[in-house]
């Protein structure tokens, strides 16, 4: 199957050209003709499957064949809404870059980032806009972004969505939307409230689904088992006995990220950190250093790192095993695209063998463990024992069968009846 089969336009072949594909992926190749025929779609494809393109070619053709006659004047003809910045950044330069030849106009809207020009840029006309929730709820409750003439609209990693809790916000911006329009939903993910919200509005859907839980052949997975207490050290010893040059690191939290890229730069590493504190422009900024070579280690959370494109990724380590099997997935999702190889390594220390089971269970297939010497998992956290919990006298049951400890009264105020009674003596 080639790009020329699936129908498009010349001006979207020849942009297609122009980026060096040739053939198009799995998702692509299915979802193109289904939306091309005017359906609503269900999609699963997880990161890495070339999904954007899906939706972005086919939408941009049907835009185009009634651009000139009807929509002189640049109107929001289609919306994309995604959960995260990075997602809306690379969709955005997605469409730009297919749209290149086309008489369309498009822009990208998120926060974390000054309204004033994203407004202006609405003021002049857009047919394609790509936004986050929160920024275009913004928008149109300030008169500046009308959706009253979308007719295509793309739900984007509808489970990250959900998971961010973006659900009632999604339900505002349907019932701004007219009643005749395409619908397009893409979910890593299809859980109950996915097909809840997919019933709500989608219209007759055709159900595309690509390897959900399959990791991609390109991809060397393994296992490091090291104790907790030597990660930090396993992870600066690979990357300098390896040489890395480049490999993006996750962790399960936002203050984990920022302790383990202080202690990289301790060692010697240069290392930045993304996640949901930072503010665009530092985020935006060590994006650009990690891809230009000027660190060696992006420190992302899941949430932070949905959206990232970077071409030709050798290395993902998986620092903390993720609680969500699906999302060890999308990780190592970021290496081995378009063809390359890649590597994916997890420290995993002994409490984590359950969650390590349950990622093995979902893509089927037993990770190989290489135990790194130096690094040999101690017995220590084999057993994690929960701290002791302190409980406030206040709360604890009183046992009939055990005697009653006196209340001591040194250091508290007397009460009502105890004044009353020193008054009376």
């Amino acid at each position: 199957m080639t790009f020329e089969q699936l129908g498009l336009s010349a001006e979207l072949l020849r942009a297609v050209a122009n980026e060096g594909y040739t053939t198009p992926t799995p998702v692509q190749e299915k979802s193109i003709p289904v939306v091309l025929q005017g359906h609503d779609i269900l999609a699963g494809a997880q990161t890495g499957t070339g999904k954007t393109a899906g939706f972005t070619l086919p939408m941009l053709q049907l835009m185009q064949k009634v651009h000139p006659e009807r929509h002189k004047r640049h109107v929001i003809r289609a919306l994309v809404l995604t959960p995260t910045r990075e997602l809306a950044a690379q969709v955005g330069e997605s469409i730009a870059t297919y749209g290149r030849h086309l008489p369309l106009k498009s822009t990208v809207v998120f926060g974390g980032v000054g309204v004033n020009p994203q407004i202006e840029k609405l003021k002049r006309g857009v047919d394609i806009l790509v936004a986050t929730p929160g920024r275009l709820l913004d928008l149109v409750g300030q008169g500046k972004a009308d959706l009253g003439h979308v007719e295509f609209f793309v739900l984007d990693e509808a489970d990250r969505m959900l998971d961010m809790g973006f659900i009632h916000d999604i339900r505002k911006v349907l019932k701004l939307l007219p009643k005749q329009r395409q619908n397009l939903l893409f979910s890593a993910t299809f859980s109950d409230e996915i097909k809840q919200l997919a019933n709500g509005f989608l219209r007759s859907p055709v159900y595309v689904e690509v390897a959900r839980n399959e990791t991609a052949h390109q991809v060397t997975q393994v296992v490091h088992p090291v104790s907790k207490s030597k990660k930090r050290a396993l992870l600066s010893h690979l990357i300098k006995e390896g040489d890395w040059k480049q490999v993006l690191v996750f962790t399960k939290t936002k203050h984990g990220a920022n302790r383990l890229t202080t202690q990289l730069e301790s060692d010697g590493i240069q290392a930045a950190a993304i996640h949901g504190n930072k503010s665009q422009t530092a985020r935006t900024k060590a994006l650009a250093a990690f891809k230009d070579g000027n660190i060696r280690v992006l420190v992302a959370t899941d949430i932070a790192a949905r959206g990232l494109d970077i071409d030709q990724l050798p290395h993902v380590v998986n620092y903390e095993l993720p609680n969500v099997a699906e999302d060890y997935v999308h990780r190592i999702g970021r290496t081995g695209r378009a063809g390359c190889s890649g590597e994916s390594l997890s420290l995993v220390s002994g409490d984590e063998n359950k969650l390590l089971a349950g990622i093995e269970r979902l893509i089927k297939k037993s990770i190989t463990k290489v135990v790194v010497p130096g690094f040999e998992p101690g017995n220590e956290e084999e057993t994690a024992t929960p701290a002791p919990q302190r409980r406030r006298p206040d709360h604890r049951r009183h046992d009939p069968s055990s005697p009653r400890k006196p209340h001591s009264t040194r250091g508290r105020r007397p009460g009502r009846r105890e004044r009353a009674a020193k008054k009376a003596t």
